[in-house]
């Protein structure tokens, strides 16, 4: 099937926009895939996980430090974008429904079942628990809020923050899209596409999220994912899916960003030179580290390498991705259970690797991605996808 395109228009003049973007499907999938290798890497290097080998690896630290700045935000904007297909076949009181059960009850049905055995294996891992799972399983029901380190009480989201972030993001945002459907959020978005088509115009954008970073990074620094102090991360995070939202909501605009695909890749380019100089000045001065994170030029670049890296990846995607194929439909289908299944996998299979002490830090990172996938994926084929109730329980139509 050739690839969807929209005719270059004037603010004035609305075509209907296509009914599927397939690069976003693709590009989900994609990013989805790496987040098995992302955090099976995470076992390998000094940043902290819930299980860690006595090895870590400075190559794996080098790679997911860029990684760290894509993989998530990419997915928040492609729900945004996502979203605005759903509001166009749905009234906003379906639409928050049908993200009750999609979202909702999966979040809901991982803090009891999915993310238990994360915690099981961290608390065999670190020493402190040692009996069966049937003997640590009471513990969820203390609802006692684990913490990093396994300390604190079993239970959790873990992983799944993404999910519990989504729901809040689509239930707070229904009245911003109410207003952009309205004639004053047209003229606003007739206002941004004269932005949009000058040369790099949808980079300014990187501007608010630069100005929320630098207005609530002082009191939340740390990306906790835990939602009550996290508001630094939550609202970087609300911005890209609104402007996944936005950024699809014309069929133009996804013409005009891959016409200028090479100006985001560039400046995409910058930005990642300088994180790596920086990192490398760092290891040379290690005692300048804290000063260094928190200077204005090396905040900007972060929240810049975040959004140009986005721009590039959507527009190189619309340019070369925009296909269907036979394979998509059941690959997009996946990709959701597939993600509440992987980090489970990764620790359980994870924890056994390091207890044979068999394996290397590259064999051992192999070993365990690839048993992962394939364990997920048998999961998904075999006790998922054929019947109604796990369907219902892992967010699938």
């Amino acid at each position: 099937m050739q690839a969807i395109t929209a005719p270059r228009t004037t603010p004035t003049q609305r075509p209907t926009a296509p009914t599927r973007r397939y690069d976003l499907d693709w590009l989900r999938v994609f990013a989805i895939l790496i987040l098995v290798f992302y955090h099976t890497g995470m076992i390998y290097v000094s940043w902290g996980f819930h299980i860690q080998s006595k090895e870590t690896s400075p190559l794996f630290e080098d790679v997911m430090r860029w990684l760290h700045r894509w993989r998530m935000p990419l997915l928040f904007f492609i729900s945004g974008a996502g979203t605005y297909y759903a509001l166009r076949r749905r009234t906003y009181a379906n639409y928050a429904g049908e993200r009750f059960k999609r979202l909702f009850i999966p979040l809901l049905f991982g803090m009891f079942v999915i993310v238990p055995p994360q915690i099981y294996y961290e608390w065999l891992f670190r020493g402190r628990f040692s009996g069966s799972y049937a003997e640590f399983y009471p513990n969820v029901f203390g609802f006692q809020p684990y913490q990093d380190g396994g300390k604190g009480g079993a239970f959790s989201w873990h992983h799944l923050w993404f999910v519990l972030y989504l729901f809040l993001y689509a239930l707070i945002s229904i009245p911003l899209f109410r207003y952009l459907k309205s004639p004053g959020g047209q003229r606003l978005t007739d206002r941004l596409e004269r932005l949009f088509v000058k040369p790099g115009g949808a980079m300014s954008l990187a501007g608010l999220l630069i100005i929320s970073q630098f207005l609530l990074r002082p009191f939340f620094p740390e990306d906790t994912h835990a939602l009550v102090n996290d508001w630094a991360y939550f609202v970087f995070n609300l911005l890209l899916f609104w402007f996944g939202y936005v950024l699809v909501s014309r069929p133009q605009f996804a013409d005009i960003l891959a016409g200028q695909r090479r100006i985001f890749l560039f400046g995409t380019l910058l930005c990642t030179i300088y994180l790596y100089g920086s990192s490398a000045y760092l290891n040379r001065h290690p005692e300048l580290e804290e000063q260094l994170r928190w200077t204005i030029l090396y905040r900007f670049n972060v929240n810049c390498l975040t959004w140009f890296s986005v721009l590039a990846s959507v527009a190189y995607g619309y340019r070369y991705l925009n296909v269907n194929r036979p394979i998509l439909p059941h690959l997009t289908e996946a990709v959701y259970p597939f993600y509440i299944l992987h980090q489970t996998a990764i620790i359980a299979i994870g924890y056994y690797v390091l207890k044979t002490n068999q394996f290397g830090i590259y064999d051992g990172f192999l070993v365990i991605s690839l048993s992962a996938l394939a364990s997920s994926v048998a999961v998904y084929w075999f006790l998922i996808r054929p019947f109604k109730v796990t369907r219902l329980l892992f967010g699938l139509k």
